[in-house]
């Protein structure tokens, strides 16, 4: 209707150092957190967004034009997507693996620290919540730049998290140009691994910029996805990227041969 909801500010240089900041002190804490704790947090998370469905849903509605159906749909996906990685946080920890000598391999997996994320336009609060969701849970912390067309859905759930005990510094958002934010986020030596879903040409400039310190990048070269279906929106492709591996080896003597 061409009315305005709000004035959303562009985020620097500065503001994604401040960012940075707070993730890189918060995401100790926030892995030492027994999987439990970080359970519990994100199923208050989920309550409290299931609990303000309603506003969303109009806010969904408000801004992208879908019909109140299709917005209470999102919604109600976004608060199952939330419960969904609530149960892996205590997850997805590791195997055990055969090997050729005597003895057994430990594969462990590790948060990977701080994760920057770029979130598509296309259901801007179902796939923040699936990609914030699964980096979190796996005791990430994450600044995430919101969908670029429509950020306020992201900066309404600031109110959630804060009602929801979630540590301040695991997930920070900066709102903007996604592509403008992307290169600042990309280009920070403390960001550990970098997720785009945007432009073809944006993915390229993500994936050739982290070659610097060797950040892991997930991008999809403008291939949207489905964040309804829950084969494209969920799922271990989103665990293994919220992780890396570490593998231990213990030695056995022959003794424990037969």
């Amino acid at each position: 209707e061409g009315k305005v909801l709000a004035q959303v500010g562009e985020s620097n240089r500065k503001d994604v150092r401040n960012a940075v900041e707070a993730a890189a002190k918060a995401q100790p804490a926030w892995a030492k957190k027994s999987p439990f704790n970080r359970q519990q947090i994100l199923y208050y998370i989920a309550e409290n967004l299931e609990i303000r469905k309603r506003g969303f849903a109009r806010r969904l509605v408000e801004l992208t034009g879908v019909s109140t159906e299709e917005a209470e749909a999102e919604v109600a996906l976004a608060v199952a997507r939330l419960f969904y990685w609530a149960a892996y946080a205590d997850k997805y920890g590791g195997t055990v693996q055969e090997t050729q000598l005597y003895g057994t391999v430990i594969k462990i997996h590790e948060p990977m620290g701080i994760i920057g994320i770029a979130c598509p336009d296309k259901s801007p609060l179902l796939s923040f919540v699936s990609l914030m969701g699964a980096a979190i849970a796996r005791s990430n912390s994450v600044v995430v730049v919101p969908s670029e067309k429509y950020p306020l859905l992201a900066l309404d759930l600031y109110q959630v998290f804060e009602t929801s005990d979630l540590p301040g510094g695991v997930v920070n958002i900066l709102s903007g140009s996604r592509d403008h934010v992307s290169k600042y986020l990309v280009e920070h030596q403390n960001v550990d691994a970098m997720w785009y879903f945007g432009s073809q040409e944006g993915s390229k400039f993500v994936e050739h910029t982290s070659a610097v310190n060797v950040k892991r990048t997930w991008v999809d070269y403008g291939v949207g996805r489905d964040w309804t279906d829950d084969k494209q929106g969920r799922g271990e492709e989103f665990l293994y990227h919220s992780t890396q591996v570490k593998n231990v080896w213990l030695t056995m003597g022959d003794i424990f041969a037969n």
